[in-house]
């Protein structure tokens, strides 16, 4: 062999193992941030399961000052059914959505009975589901820079090209319904 085809050996190995290594690290790195996607989607779920398992704690505390709430109740009752029914991040996302709100409306209903503030089982609990409503969307977030870096590198290339061979598909983000985007209608009521 002479000298010149010994480095267009070398140089041909060298192309040869790079394109490998580019595309293996590609492949590798779009695994991981499918990884990353579930991965973050469990943690919301474990803060999802304690504040499920908190809320009826919170409900049997306060049925007794709130007897004429029903309606408060129920629709906190509803949410969590509609929760357990749920399947898939947009399903899971609307049922999420509307255990947000029915929370919403019931530390609104209990403000109004000063007895319920000043029991310290409902201020405890209440501050828990308010720690736990802060961690859901610090996770919601965290989920959903992960699933729009993931996306955005399947639209990319040369990652698109290996995404398509590896049938991989965008992921949904979790979204706020739309009523949760509207002002909060804010009345105080004048006693004479």
């Amino acid at each position: 062999m002479h000298a010149s085809e010994i480095l267009w050996t070398v140089v041909i190995g060298f192309v040869l193992v790079g394109s490998v290594g580019f595309f293996l690290s590609i492949y590798n790195s779009l695994i991981e941030m499918k990884n990353n996607i579930g991965r973050s989607w469990a943690n919301i779920d474990v803060l999802l399961k304690q504040r499920h398992d908190e809320l009826p704690k919170l409900v049997s505390v306060c049925e007794a000052y709130m007897q004429h709430e029903r309606a408060v109740f129920d629709k906190l009752s509803e949410a969590r059914a509609a929760l357990a029914k749920a399947a898939g991040v947009a399903q899971r996302s609307d049922a999420e959505n509307q255990i947000t709100r029915a929370i919403g409306q019931f530390f609104a209903v209990a403000e109004s009975y000063p007895e319920l503030k000043a029991n310290q089982s409902f201020a405890a609990l209440q501050a828990r589901i308010s720690e736990l409503e802060n961690a859901i969307a610090d996770r919601r977030e965290f989920y959903n820079d992960t699933v729009t870096l993931f996306n955005t590198r399947l639209e990319q290339i040369p990652d698109s090209w290996i995404a398509d061979g590896m049938n991989l598909q965008a992921a949904e983000l979790f979204k706020i319904d739309e009523s949760d985007r509207k002002d909060v209608a804010i009345s105080f009521k004048m006693s004479a």
